[in-house]
């Protein structure tokens, strides 16, 4: 059964680089729905997931005579989603549209950093983000977001209210919200993350 996929795979693509319009539809058919429910989970807006759906299939007909049938095109479609996931993170910073549905995206990601499979490189950038952060509201997110604390611990350990732990903890949150939605890179390597690792 797998030999026969595989050979129905290879021909259909043999097809479509020869420029069989139906062999384009039949593999359009096959996987829009992965890829559009893989773009949906990552950007948090249908909108976006559809516009990045039809940019990849027609990226798929213009570089047709570019496929090789003895691969996978389920590995280069997801490739093709892949790097156009990253054009949109790069183009956040200077679209405020899509700034704003990324906004969605990152939102809770960046409460949970300590729980995150990130890298070292990233984890650095993360924590620079922090830092830039008024010193005593830094204090209170590290203590309430990288160290656990609950808010009354923290407001006995700081001599504070809870009410005041509250109030830097959400304007943290909105800062580094913020801050993950313009530095597009870094945004998207957590939402990634987050996707392919999870946060409890």
């Amino acid at each position: 059964m797998i030999s026969q996929n595989h050979s129905d795979e290879r021909h259909l693509l043999e097809q479509l680089r020869a420029g069989d319009h139906d062999a384009f539809v039949e593999i359009y058919h096959r996987y829009k729905l992965r890829l559009a429910g893989n773009f949906l989970r990552i950007l948090k807006s249908s909108e976006l997931a559809e516009e990045l759906l039809q940019e990849l299939f027609v990226r798929l007909w213009i570089r047709r005579e570019q496929i090789d049938p003895e691969q996978s095109i389920k590995s280069y479609l997801f490739r093709i989603g892949e790097n156009l996931i990253r054009d949109t993170f790069r183009k956040a910073a200077k679209d405020k549209r899509i700034q704003q549905y990324l906004q969605t995206a990152v939102s809770g990601i960046y409460s949970h950093v300590e729980e995150l499979l990130i890298s070292s490189e990233t984890r650095t950038e993360l924590y620079h983000a922090i830092d830039l952060l008024p010193p005593k509201r830094r204090e209170v997110f590290r203590l309430c977001k990288l160290e656990s604390k609950s808010y009354e611990e923290v407001s006995q350990l700081l001599n504070i209210s809870p009410g005041t732990v509250n109030d830097h903890i959400r304007k943290a949150n909105s800062f580094l919200r913020q801050y993950l939605t313009t530095h597009a890179e870094l945004g998207m390597l957590l939402v990634l993350n987050t996707i392919l690792y999870g946060i409890s």
